[in-house]
C-alpha cells in the first residue's frame, strides 16, 4: 500500500480485535521487512568471532549458494554428509535471523516458508494438525525462527510436524529462543534444543555462532521519553499522514492478554508509529512476556515508538531481569531503545 493510499488518523490498539485466517497466516510466512533483502553478502561477520564467518560459509553451502570447498590439489572432494536440517546456535543479536533469511532467499526453491515458531503453531491451531501437514507437504524449505523450548505441548506438535515433512523431502533451518531456566545473555541453547526435539535431533546439524548483541553495539543509553505535550504533537502530526496508535500503557498491556500473540502482527497493521502513554514498570511477569512478544512484532515491522512516563528500557524490574527470562527481556530492551530513537 502506498503512503498516499494509507488510512489516516489516530487509532487505539486496545479497541482492535484482529483475526487471521489460515490463508493470511500462510501468506505472512516470509522474512520480516528488515530482512526482506538479507543475503550472505550483506551479513557482516565480526572478525573477532571467526565462528560467524564459518557459520556463513556452512549455510551458504546448505542453501546451495556455494559449492563445498575441495580438499587436496588433485583429489576429488569427498562430499560431506548433508543433513536435512541446520540449527543456528548462538546468543541473541549475533545475526541468526539475518542468516536464516539469507538461507531462505538463497535457496532456489519453488515452495519455501519463513516464520517464527509461534506462527507455525498458530497455523496448526487454526487449520488443525493434519491440514497443516498437507499444506506444507512437498515444500522445499521451512525456516523456523525462535523455536520455543519452554512449552512441551507445542514442542511435541512441531517435532511431529517436522518429522513428517522431512520424510517427504522438506529441508529445515531453525534458530531457538532462550529456555526459561537459561541465565545470562551468553548461554548457548543447542543441548536444550536437541533434547527437546529428541525424535528429530539426528536430522539437524548444529552451527554455532559466537558474538555480542549488535543492537548493544549500535545503540547506547536509555529509550527516549517525551513530555505529554511533545507526545501529543508527534502523534497528531503522524496521524495527518497515516494511521498512528495512541494507548495508555495499562490499557495496552491488559488488551495484549485478550489477543493471541499470533495476531499481534495484525494488531499493528497499517500503522506508521506506535504511541504509548504513561509507561510504568511491570509487576506481572505474564504481562511482561506478552509485551516482549508485542515488541518483537513492532520491531519486525520497523515501526518507531513514542512514549511518555518511565523510560521503556526500565519496564522490566530487577527481579525479572535476574530470572529465567533474562535474555528475552534484554533483547526487548535493546529493541525498545532502538525503536524510540528511530
Amino acid at each position: 500500500m502506498t503512503l498516499s493510499a494509507a488510512r489516516t488518523g489516530i487509532v487505539h490498539l486496545a479497541e482492535r480485535t484482529p483475526h487471521l485466517t489460515g490463508t493470511e497466516m500462510v501468506a505472512a510466512l516470509v522474512p520480516p521487512p528488515q530482512f526482506a533483502d538479507a543475503t550472505f553478502e550483506t551479513y557482516r561477520a565480526d572478525p573477532a568471532y571467526p565462528s560467524q564467518q564459518e557459520a556463513k560459509d556452512l549455510l551458504a553451502v546448505f542453501s546451495g549458494a556455494t559449492a563445498p570447498v575441495k580438499s587436496g590439489l588433485f583429489r576429488r572432494a569427498k562430499r560431506p554428509e548433508v543433513k536435512p536440517g541446520v540449527y543456528l546456535d548462538g546468543g541473541f543479536g549475533v545475526g541468526k535471523t539475518h542468516l536464516l533469511a539469507a538461507v531462505y532467499h538463497a535457496m532456489p526453491a519453488r515452495r519455501k516458508y519463513f516464520g517464527s515458531f509461534i506462527e507455525y503453531t498458530a497455523l496448526v491451531g487454526a487449520l488443525g494438525y493434519r491440514s497443516t501437514v498437507d499444506l506444507f507437504r512437498g515444500s522445499d524449505l521451512l525456516c523456523i525462527d525462535e523455536f520455543e523450548l519452554d512449552d512441551p505441548g507445542d514442542t511435541m506438535v512441531m517435532t511431529r510436524l517436522l518429522g513428517e515433512l522431512v520424510a517427504s523431502g522438506t529441508r529445515l533451518a531453525a534458530t531457538s529462543n532462550t529456555p526459561p531456566n537459561a541465565l545470562g545473555e551468553g548461554r548457548f541453547a543447542a543441548q536444550d534444543f536437541l533434547r527437546e526435539i529428541h525424535a528429530m535431533a539426528s536430522s539437524f546439524q548444529t552451527i554455532r555462532i559466537d558474538g555480542t548483541d549488535y543492537r548493544h553495539r549500535a545503540v547506547d543509553g536509555h529509550a527516549a521519553v517525551l513530555t505529554t505535550q511533545d507526545y501529543e504533537t508527534v502523534i497528531a502530526d503522524a496521524a495527518t499522514r497515516s494511521s498512528a496508535s495512541d494507548d495508555a500503557f495499562g490499557d495496552l498491556s491488559a488488551h495484549l492478554a485478550r489477543v493471541h500473540p499470533s495476531r499481534y502482527i495484525k494488531l499493528i497493521d497499517d500503522l506508521s508509529i506506535v504511541g504509548i502513554r504513561d509507561v510504568a514498570p511491570f509487576t506481572d511477569q505474564s504481562a511482561a512476556l506478552r509485551f516482549v512478544a508485542f515488541i518483537d512484532r513492532v520491531y519486525d515491522a520497523e515501526l518507531p515508538i513514542r512514549a511518555t512516563g518511565v523510560s521503556l528500557d526500565l519496564v522490566f524490574p530487577d527481579e525479572m531481569l535476574a530470572g529465567g527470562y533474562r535474555k528475552k527481556y534484554l533483547r526487548a530492551i535493546s529493541r525498545l531503545v532502538a525503536s524510540t530513537l528511530a
